[in-house]
């Protein structure tokens, strides 16, 4: 009986320590960001005064940015798409269609660089107020 329990003991702590091994050499889960919505964020944009808050504004925005450089290019696909699709060659609507979503493909990089501006704009606030 004692035998058996030391051997289980053993085991029990090479597994543990097996777990604890891997569990270290494994990288740690990207934190996916906070949703905020709309009135949450404008809340919190009139409000923040800690680095913590600014933190939070900047993730939304570059969460926004890659939101938005993500349907840039799900508009960049759409262009080649049309482009290369041959019953709308010599088509008159081919020309507009393209047009769109060449418009778009600019708007939501456009978009995208000032959501980055903005990000990097509250994580100076961030760092400025936590330095008073």
């Amino acid at each position: 009986m004692k035998r058996t329990f030391a051997i289980l003991s053993v085991l029990s702590l090479a597994i543990v320590m097996t777990f604890a091994a891997v569990g270290q050499t494994t990288p740690a889960p990207k934190i996916k960001p906070e949703h905020l919505s709309k009135g949450q964020f404008n809340s919190l944009i009139s409000t923040a005064k800690t680095p913590v808050e600014h933190h939070r504004i900047a993730q939304f925005y570059q969460a926004q940015a890659q939101d938005y450089l993500a349907q840039s290019k799900e508009h960049e696909a759409m262009v080649a798409a049309y482009r290369s699709n041959p019953s709308l060659v010599n088509n008159k609507n081919q020309a507009s269609t393209i047009n769109h979503c060449e418009y778009f493909v600019q708007t939501f990089k456009d978009l995208a660089v000032k959501s980055q501006e903005l990000a990097q704009l509250h994580e100076e606030m961030a760092t400025q107020t936590g330095q008073k």
